[in-house]
């Protein structure tokens, strides 16, 4: 497709989503069940208003129903699901569009999720836009029954083993997907709805309380050194301002987070998304913490100077200014969190490193402690 992106000094091209195929690959066959033509390619409008035509292949009549496909194209986005082909089956029924899964499409199996516990994993986006596109062909057929549609990824289940689906309880397959129909490239606004999924199920098995880690350093220091339960955690990587506003919605009451410095300094200058082509400011917000703790201007500009906050933590301990540097980040991070949350939620957290004589908790909330009680195991 024509649209690109001008994406970290690169103009990358847009795809479309599982959801865009389903739909073109359904109304496909639905045209050719309806009207007997031959079709080579449809046009669907998705969600966002983006018009697409979309190549269909394998179009098979047998046994009163239609089986088309669409071969998935995600662009320049890193997509495991690139290249896939969605096949979609058509048949007639009384009345209505009805909308299944079949080969490699995921059940859902854990309440929470877009779609209720034994439903096809057919989000409610791609179902919309299915929805849509075969009744824009029953419309220009005439035809006044009802269709049924059966979306199928033959290499789903193969693929599921490489995405969250078999954590967040969705068995034998891939999820179908999509809020606009198109790949974004080299977005990363699945991971951000995969992290509010997570959540939501959380919530909804009954959790109160949310661990949030930030990624896996921050997971197994929970695990290994706090010795905390995973049980109600949920891995945020970078997105750590999306955790927070998916457990401020879901109702939450008590949220901490663990995360190594090097992700969590940055919320000492309230950036809450921590990719790095979201800002940096890691060694300016160390020395800004220096400062305060009485750092002198040569120690200033080494820190300046250094490329990874592990770096600058040997500096701190070397001029013995680790303990009041860590105090004043500590009051920067507190401060930018209880931006993010209601007054009723109540947030800590827990920093650490992994490196140096000083390895362990750099500093934590003064209310992570009776945070940590509720995931103790130990």
């Amino acid at each position: 497709m024509g649209n690109r992106r001008f994406i970290n000094q690169k103009l990358l091209r847009c795809g479309y989503t599982t959801g865009s195929c389903a739909a073109a690959a359904a109304k496909a066959a639905a045209i050719i069940l309806l009207t007997g033509e031959t079709v080579h390619s449809v046009s669907i409008r998705t969600p966002n208003g983006t018009q697409l035509t979309m190549d269909i292949q394998h179009p098979e009549l047998y046994s009163g129903q239609v089986l088309c496909a669409v071969r998935k194209d995600s662009g320049d986005d890193p997509d495991i699901t690139d290249g896939v082909l969605v096949f979609a089956t058509v048949s007639r029924c009384a009345s209505g569009i009805e909308i299944d899964g079949g080969e490699g499409i995921g059940r859902v199996t854990r309440a929470g999720l877009d779609q209720p516990v034994g439903a096809a994993a057919i989000n409610s986006g791609p179902r919309r836009m299915i929805r849509q596109a075969v009744q824009e062909a029953i419309t220009s057929a005439g035809y006044t029954g009802g269709l049924k549609v059966v979306i199928s990824i033959p290499e789903g289940a193969k693929l599921a083993l490489r995405t969250f689906n078999p954590h967040m309880g969705i068995e034998g397959g891939i999820s179908v997907l999509g809020t606009t129909g198109i790949v974004e490239p080299m977005s990363n606004a699945a991971l951000a709805d995969t992290i509010r999924a997570e959540v939501s199920m959380l919530r909804a098995e009954g959790s109160r309380n949310l661990l949030i880690t930030l990624g896996n350093y921050g997971e197994n220091y929970a695990r290994d050194t706090l010795h905390l339960s995973l049980v109600s955690q949920v891995k945020c990587s970078n997105f750590i301002g999306d955790a927070i506003a998916a457990a401020i919605e879901h109702d939450f009451g008590r949220i901490l987070l663990v995360g190594h410095i090097g992700k969590l300094v940055k919320l000492g200058i309230g950036i809450m998304n921590t990719h790095s082509s979201n800002g940096d400011g890691r060694m300016e917000t160390l020395a800004v913490c220096a400062l305060e703790a009485g750092a002198e201007p040569p120690l200033l500009r080494e820190i300046i100077r250094c490329v990874s906050t592990d770096a600058v933590l040997a500096l701190l301990y070397e001029n013995r200014l680790l303990q009041g540097a860590m105090e004043v980040l500590k009051q920067r991070v507190a401060y930018h969190i209880s931006r993010h949350v209601l007054p009723e939620t109540e947030i800590g957290f827990v920093c650490f490193t992994n490196a140096g004589e000083y390895a362990g908790t750099l500093f934590k909330s003064a209310n992570a402690d009776k945070l940590m009680k509720l995931w103790r195991t130990d």
